[in-house]
């Protein structure tokens, strides 16, 4: 009796030690699976506080770190540039991505997840003119009117018109980018140009007049994505990742003269301009019934619009990271 207790302590023993082993030699293998970099995108117009925080401050490289994870930042800053990359593997995080396009790129089966929300700002986005003869959307009728096609300008301005009985159909709408924009109305070669951010502002600096903004018609929904690949193999780095934008959230609330300062200086803009700009936006990164509303607001836009072909669960494109 006594020699099969012992035996069978032995063999107890001898499992238990193999587990161990074996959990060891897993916990192992997963930290040597950890990447060696992670590749975010910044974008610092129109007016991304975080990102500049972020990436001046290192704030990202100092908790990777720890891992011997090296942060790259790759300055895509349109919507499908981002969203390609992501696609690609290139790209682990869009850090400040348009609604729009990420509802575009999931429809055309890129695996992304939306883990927060970057901001808000429905009246950082306008349509500006320096023609006196447009007094409001319904002068537009005819007109040309220049901006990025399949963004929340692009809503905007679909918006304003569908408010006043027309479509995209009533103006001649050229596809450019919010600088080539400016410029062209600058040229007086177009009649109005879709803006945001300190274009906007210094638009309207310029003498421009604002015809409509985007306030009670989007929401003006910025989006952080991740690659649903990454995310499902590195949940806790996708945590850590919104732990820190969080934090950084909890420091622009903190230290508001100095997050000013820093911006300032980063965007080329007067302390005062900054100021300014600032109030037009809310950072908070929740994701809830209403921001799911919006995108899918946005989603019809797109349809209605021939821009989104498919349709796609906005909810399953929701990644809640628990934090």
């Amino acid at each position: 009796m006594f020699k099969k207790s012992k035996k069978l302590l032995a063999l107890l023993t001898a499992s238990v030690l193999s587990l161990t082993l074996i959990t060891g030699c897993s916990s192992k293998n997963e930290e040597a699976e950890l990447p060696k970099e992670i590749n975010v995108t910044y974008v610092k117009s129109p007016l991304n506080v975080p990102s500049i925080l972020e990436k001046n401050d290192e704030l990202f490289a100092k908790e990777y770190e720890k891992d011997n994870i090296k942060v790259n930042w790759s300055e895509l800053t349109t919507g499908p540039e981002q969203t390609q990359a992501l696609a690609a593997g290139e790209i682990d995080f869009c850090h400040a991505l348009g609604g729009t396009s990420a509802l575009i790129a999931a429809s055309n089966d890129v695996n992304l997840k939306i883990i927060g929300t970057y901001s808000r700002s429905p009246k950082g986005f306008m349509i500006v003119t320096n023609n006196d003869s447009i007094k409001s959307v319904k002068d537009l009728k005819g007109k040309k009117i220049a901006g990025p096609k399949g963004t929340i300008l692009h809503q905007i301005l679909i918006a304003a018109l569908k408010e006043e009985n027309m479509t995209i159909d009533d103006v001649e709408f050229i596809d450019m980018t919010i600088p080539d924009a400016s410029a062209a109305l600058e040229g007086k070669s177009v009649d109005c140009a879709l803006v945001a951010g300190p274009a906007a502002l210094q638009s309207l600096n310029a003498g421009n007049k604002k015809i409509v903004d985007g306030e009670g018609l989007v929401d003006g929904i910025i989006v952080i994505a991740v690659n649903g690949e990454f995310a499902e193999k590195y949940p806790q780095l996708v945590e850590r990742f919104m732990k820190v934008h969080e934090d950084t959230l909890k420091y622009m609330e903190d230290n508001h003269d100095e997050m000013i300062s820093k911006v300032a200086k980063e965007v080329g803009l007067s302390e005062e301009e900054t100021e300014e700009l600032y109030k037009w936006y809310d950072f908070n990164p929740k994701i809830d019934d209403a921001e799911i509303q919006a995108l899918k607001d946005t989603q019809k836009f797109l349809i209605d619009n021939k821009m989104q072909e498919k349709e796609v669960k906005v909810e399953n494109l929701i990644l809640q990271v628990n934090k």
